[in-house]
């Protein structure tokens, strides 16, 4: 995948979530978990963004370490949403499947940097 494939997968992924975000109801316990899904969710292409202007291979890892680890946030809050019944599995399935996947595509990313600094 090129750098410009994920930096339009990661985008996409931010507005599906904003979609899934606006399809929660109205109250109190829907407005905090969307709050926090929409702000993880969001994140993670503009943190890719970022690792695509890092300054060095430790810029880099550092910046697809937050990648991974508001991916990994935006997949807990949607689990949340589904066993909490505010939005059916079904909704949100294929969007915690491409956040499995970007969040895959970011450990063996980091993985792979890794490696090459050592050798």
């Amino acid at each position: 995948m090129t750098k410009q494939e994920l930096l339009k997968r990661t985008k996409s992924y931010a507005l599906r979530v904003i979609k899934a975000v606006r399809a929660l109801p109205g109250d109190g316990v829907a407005e905090v978990l969307g709050r926090q899904l929409l702000r993880a969710g969001t994140s993670v292409g503009a943190n890719y963004r970022a690792a695509c202007r890092a300054k060095s291979p430790a810029d880099f890892i550092n910046k697809l370490k937050i990648v991974e680890e508001e991916c990994d946030e935006s997949l807990y809050w949607m689990e949340l949403l589904v066993e909490s019944g505010l939005l059916p599995l079904g909704r949100l399935e294929a969007l915690m499947r491409e956040g499995e996947e970007i969040l895959s595509i970011a450990v063996a990313a980091i993985r792979t940097t890794r490696a090459r600094r050592t050798s």
